[in-house]
């Protein structure tokens, strides 16, 4: 049978943010998923690190685990800190930066 949930043991009570570890002035990244409907990553990014500006084929929702973020959606800001989400739209112009070290989840629905 086919994984569609990939890297993390199924059935067992898991801390998804403990799942990727910070690199020092890296992005780090644990996929979860890929299909050709979704995506699902574990992401945790050091300080001053950036995904520049660009479009997604889909629907992209970020939900911090821990830290801060400043997430950009359309020339617009937003900060975000542990325990909050945003969802950065279908083919609008999005970039995500660490205001200090932080773990996201990402989910792409296409």
């Amino acid at each position: 049978m086919e994984k569609l949930i990939k890297n993390i043991d199924k059935s067992e009570i898991i801390r998804l943010a403990d799942k990727v570890a910070y690199e020092c002035g890296k992005i780090a990244s644990l996929t979860l998923a890929q299909r050709p409907g979704i995506g699902i990553t574990v992401m945790a990014f050091d300080e001053n690190t950036d995904i520049s500006t660009h479009t997604a084929l889909g629907d992209a929702l970020v939900y911090i685990f821990e830290g801060k973020a400043s997430i950009t959606i359309n020339n617009k800001e937003y900060i975000l800190k542990a325990g909050e989400s945003v969802v950065m739209p279908c083919g609008v112009p999005h970039s995500v930066k660490a205001v200090t070290k932080f773990k996201m989840l990402l989910a792409v629905v296409k």
